[in-house]
């Protein structure tokens, strides 16, 4: 079965630092672009970072120099390295994963799975 999971959410004090795993697994063949996301309580839910399969990477203003998002091909993970974080991190933080997966012969597709979240909450 493929899925997506996310790990390393916590409760952390202002100004500390946590590292969010997103896993995927199952059968397949790799993946494409992966994005962090987060919903506070009462709000919507944003695009905190992302990173393309070359290892482009993109981030939200808020987060910019204190968040950073990388990629593990060869275990099929993506990081979320957060740092300096603030009472307004948090939220329950969402992996969004471009699973790309074997469709037949000589066919690949990439499928959008979401992760079932990791809550991080950071007391002042």
């Amino acid at each position: 079965q493929v899925r997506v999971v996310e790990s390393g959410g916590g409760l952390v004090q202002a100004g500390g630092s946590v590292r969010l795993s997103c896993a995927a697994s199952g059968s397949i063949v790799g993946i494409n672009d992966v994005g962090w996301y987060r919903q506070a309580p009462g709000k919507q839910r944003e695009l905190v970072a992302a990173i393309s399969s070359g290892g482009n990477t993109k981030y939200v203003d808020s987060v910019k120099g204190r968040f950073t998002i990388s990629r593990d091909n060869a275990e099929n993970t993506v990081y979320l390295q957060m740092n300096s974080l603030k009472p307004e991190d948090t939220a329950v933080y969402y992996c969004n994963a471009d699973l790309l997966l074997n469709t037949g012969p000589g066919g690949i597709k990439g499928y959008k799975y979401w992760g079932q979240g990791t809550q991080v909450t950071v007391s002042s």
